[in-house]
């Protein structure tokens, strides 16, 4: 990953209650994780030969929208100019489910437009990025 042309931002519904947040958060980052393991550095050791696993190398701004935004952000990233992005997205629909199979069974039967995003994680190339999100405030 070039860290000097590249940029991962999250981006939640401000409007969602605390705990909502924060998982929104915590699953879109888990799935970056995966989708891009060259961007956490390796374990590390402190002064006292205690063991800490690797975390991300470079800066991930959590910023909010409202539902309406994010969903208009998203139906965007579908399109051709935007493919070159890794976009993660996080719904109600996922939330809402107690299995992952739960989840892709509804999903095959679940139209796009039905979906309520609740965050979105979007990685690529920085001007594409900061094209899409640099008016977003960070969620605080």
């Amino acid at each position: 990953m070039d860290l000097q042309n590249e940029k991962c931002v999250i981006i939640v519904d401000e409007n969602l209650p605390l705990g909502i947040i924060a998982n929104t958060a915590v699953i879109l980052g888990i799935t970056l994780g995966k989708s891009k393991p060259e961007a956490v550095g390796p374990d590390v050791t402190d002064l006292t030969a205690k063991k800490h696993l690797g975390i991300i190398t470079f800066p991930v701004p959590v910023l909010k929208s409202t539902a309406e935004n994010i969903k208009d952000l998203r139906e965007k990233l579908y399109q051709t100019e935007f493919q070159e992005l890794l976009v993660v997205d996080f719904s109600d629909l996922a939330q809402g489910c107690k299995t992952y199979e739960d989840f892709t069974q509804k999903m095959t039967q679940t139209p796009e437009s039905a979906l309520r995003y609740f965050g979105l994680a979007i990685c690529g190339p920085k001007k594409k990025v900061s094209k899409l999100t640099g008016n977003m405030p960070l969620l605080r």
